[in-house]
């Protein structure tokens, strides 16, 4: 059988969490006979190397940390340093939604944040919900974008290292949003990625038309992306690790070597291979066997 890394990361400020943690998934591991563990960052990410898995060990794990606040992974060991990244933007690598906070703009950011929240949940097909909500702000504008992007769009904590470090040790890092281009674009830069792809709203100079370019960056496309990216790398959806939190990134989620479910939705989070609940995104890197002193800084 592949070899597998069971690792968890906790909190550097939280000593008693990541003591706890490492007693018992330690206890998990003596039970099967294993050497201690190999520690990637002293008080906060450790890992053991199981040469046999069985369908029980990640019930076990799952059982010896629940309800800690502590993220955990158990990932082949094999092809663990994913050689390209595809990142989902709003509300993974950046803190908001940027369509519910342009929304603010123009004075309904409740009532579109209700219909994100259900296309997230994947209550809603995300096309259909993203032309009716661009068409909500038709008349808005066009510097409300750029003040959206001053005043409210900050990247998660973590989210520059991680980008970073993966680019750093040889992977191409692509930013993939339902979103928009003007946002992707900045997001991109600040972050560290190689490229972006979204989608395009559309102005007459001064105002949004209400409409976004078509055809529309959905579920399917962001897997296809992915796809592509791959084949321009000539390599394959193990090598890939996608992250995402809403609906419309599971299909690439599911499909890459490594899915991490990020602060995401039921839904998401239940499909992924992975998932940071706890934890800055950082966590990713630790999941791929990355050392606190490989971290880009």
């Amino acid at each position: 059988m592949t070899a597998h890394a069971l690792v968890f990361v906790a909190s550097p400020e939280n000593k008693p969490a990541y003591r706890e943690a490492l007693l018992m998934l330690g206890r998990v591991a003596l039970n099967r006979k294993l050497p201690p563990p190999d520690v990637l960052s002293g008080w906060e990410s450790a890992q053991w190397i199981y040469q046999d898995v069985d369908s029980e060990l990640r019930q076990e794990a799952a059982a010896a940390v629940a309800e800690m606040p502590v993220d955990w992974a158990l990932v082949p060991v094999e092809g663990r340093r994913k050689k390209l990244l595809i990142a989902d933007m709003d509300s993974t690598i950046i803190n908001v939604e940027c369509l519910d906070e342009l929304a603010d703009f123009a004075g309904i950011k409740a009532e579109i944040a209700a219909i994100t929240e259900r296309a997230m949940r994947g209550e809603l097909e995300f096309e259909p919900a993203l032309r009716e909500r661009v068409g909500k702000l038709k008349g808005l504008a066009l510097d409300a974008l750029q003040k959206t992007y001053n005043e409210r769009v900050r990247l998660n904590p973590g989210a520059a290292t991680f980008v970073k470090t993966m680019a750093a040790h040889g992977a191409r890092c692509v930013l993939v949003s339902g979103g928009f281009t003007f946002f992707t674009s900045r997001v991109a830069d600040t972050a560290g990625f190689h490229a972006n792809r979204a989608n395009v709203l559309l102005d007459d100079g001064a105002a949004l038309t209400g409409e976004v370019q078509e055809p529309i960056l959905g579920r399917k496309a962001k897997l296809d992306a992915m796809r592509a990216e791959a084949a321009m790398l000539k390599i394959n959806d193990k090598d890939v690790l996608a992250i995402g939190d809403g609906a419309n990134d599971l299909d690439m989620i599911k499909a890459a070597g490594l899915g991490i479910a990020y602060r995401a939705k039921p839904l998401v989070a239940a499909e992924a291979d992975a998932k940071i609940d706890y934890m800055n995104l950082e966590a990713a890197l630790f999941f791929q066997g990355y050392r606190r002193g490989e971290f880009a800084s």
